[in-house]
C-alpha cells in the first residue's frame, strides 16, 4: 500500500503544533458533556456496560438509531465499523477485483483513490475548480468502460466543501443505474450545510446499488468513539463486507457503542450546536481573509467544516504552510496532500478547518505571521 501522506503529516504535527487549524472534524465534547445529554436509562447502560465482545454488525439498538437517520433503512441495512476508514477499506476490498475499473472524483480523501488503486484500474474525474468545484457529469460519462464497476464520490467534499446540485446528483445516480454501477458515497460531512436547501439525499436511500458512508467523527464531532457505518440495500455486498470485517476489527468497542447511541439520540442538539459554531467561525474567517485579499482567494464551502482557499502570495503554498507551522506553530494542510496520481490537481491551495473553538487564536497567529512577513511574501510575488 502507498503511504497515507496526510496521516503521516498529522503524526508529525497534529499533537505538537500550537494551533491545529486544519482539523477535519467539529469541536468535540468531553465524556461528561456527552453523558449529560443521555437519558437516565442510557447513562445507566453506559455505566454498567459489559466489556466483552459485541455483535460484529454493531449493536442492534445502535444500528436502529443509525437507520432512523435514513428514509428507507432498517437496522438490517446498517453495518458498523471502527471509524469511516474501515468502512472504506472493507467496501473496496469486498466489491472490487483486479479486472475491475473505478471512477473517483478528485480532489478527494486519499483513501478513496489509494485503496482502489491497490486493487484495479482507476480513473479520476475532476471537480471543476473554475466552476465552483462543479461535478463534471460529462467527464464521468466519458470515463465509463465495459469493466467499470464503481463510482466513488464525497459530498460535502473534503477538502473543498463543494456540494453538487440536486439535478446533477440525480443525473449521476441515473447514470450509475443505467450502467449497473455501484455508487460509493462518502457522506461524513452531511448535515453541516449552512443552507439546508443544498443538503443532498443520502445515496443509499436513492439507489439500490449505493453504499452511504458516515461516522460519528465529523459532523457529530465525536471521533474518539471510532464508530462509523455503511448503509446499503444491496445485501449481497452487505454480507461480503461483513465477512471481510472478520479479518479486521471483528467488532466495535462496547463503551463506544453506548456513547454513540447517546450521541445519535441527541443528534439534533449536537448538530445545531455544531452548525452554530460554524456560523460564528465563518464570520471570523470571512473577516480575516477580507483583510488579506492580496494573498488569498476565499469563498465559503457549501457544506462541511473544512475549506480550501487559494494562496496567491509569491512563494509556493508548500513553503507558506511549512513556514507557518515551523515559525508560528499553525498547522494547515497544503495542496500536496491532495495531489492525485490520476490527474493534475490545484497546487496553490490549502485546507483550513472551520469547526473548532480555538479558531480565533489560530487566525490571530496567522495574522501576526503575515504582518511580520508580508513584505517578503509580496516582493517574492513580484
Amino acid at each position: 500500500m502507498r503511504d497515507f501522506a496526510l496521516e503521516a503529516y498529522f503524526a508529525k504535527w497534529e499533537f505538537t503544533a500550537k494551533y491545529h487549524m486544519t482539523a477535519s472534524d467539529m469541536q468535540s465534547m468531553s465524556l461528561s458533556e456527552l453523558l449529560n445529554l443521555a437519558t437516565p436509562e442510557d447513562r445507566k447502560a453506559f455505566e454498567n456496560c459489559w466489556l466483552g465482545y459485541t455483535e460484529g454488525l454493531g449493536a442492534p439498538d445502535v444500528r436502529e438509531a443509525i437507520a432512523s437517520t435514513y428514509d428507507s433503512m432498517s437496522a438490517d441495512n446498517i453495518q458498523c465499523f471502527a471509524g469511516a476508514e474501515e468502512g472504506i477499506y472493507t467496501a473496496m476490498r469486498s466489491i472490487l477485483g483486479p479486472a475491475d475499473h473505478v471512477i473517483v472524483v478528485v480532489p478527494n480523501y486519499q483513501a478513496a483513490e489509494t485503496l482502489p488503486l491497490d486493487i484495479c484500474e482507476v480513473s479520476g474525474v475532476p471537480l471543476l475548480v473554475d466552476d465552483g468545484w462543479r461535478l463534471d457529469l460529462d467527464a464521468i460519462r466519458a470515463a465509463i468502460r465495459a469493466n467499470t464497476k464503481l463510482v466513488s464520490i464525497n459530498f460535502p467534499n473534503n477538502p473543498t466543501g463543494a456540494i453538487p446540485s440536486l439535478d446533477d446528483y440525480k443525473a449521476l445516480i441515473d447514470l450509475c443505474r443505467q450502467h449497473s454501477l455501484y455508487l460509493f458515497s462518502d457522506e461524513v460531512y452531511r448535515l453541516l450545510e449552512m443552507d439546508s436547501a443544498k443538503r443532498l439525499p443520502q445515496a443509499a436511500d436513492m439507489y439500490e446499488k449505493a453504499l452511504s458512508l458516515n461516522v460519528m467523527s465529523k459532523a457529530y464531532g465525536l471521533p474518539g468513539l471510532r464508530i462509523g457505518w455503511l448503509a446499503t440495500h444491496d445485501h449481497q455486498i452487505y454480507d461480503r463486507i461483513q465477512r471481510y470485517k472478520h479479518y479486521l476489527s471483528i467488532c466495535n468497542s462496547a463503551p463506544s457503542e453506548r456513547l454513540a447511541l447517546i450521541g445519535l439520540k441527541a443528534r439534533e442538539h449536537i448538530l445545531e450546536r455544531n452548525r452554530g459554531i460554524l456560523r460564528e467561525n465563518f464570520s471570523k474567517i470571512d473577516a480575516f481573509f477580507g483583510d488579506f485579499k492580496h494573498l488569498f482567494e476565499w469563498s465559503r464551502p457549501d457544506g462541511g467544516c473544512v475549506a480550501y482557499p487559494k494562496f496567491t502570495g509569491g512563494i509556493s503554498v508548500e513553503e507558506f504552510c511549512n513556514r507557518l507551522v515551523e515559525e508560528a506553530g499553525v498547522l494547515l494542510v497544503p495542496a500536496s496532500f491532495y495531489r492525485s496520481e490520476l490527474l493534475d490537481t490545484p497546487v496553490d491551495r490549502f485546507r483550513i478547518g472551520c469547526g473548532r473553538y480555538n479558531l480565533e487564536q489560530g487566525l490571530g497567529a496567522i495574522r501576526e505571521f503575515l504582518q511580520k512577513n508580508q513584505d517578503d511574501l509580496i516582493s517574492s510575488k513580484i
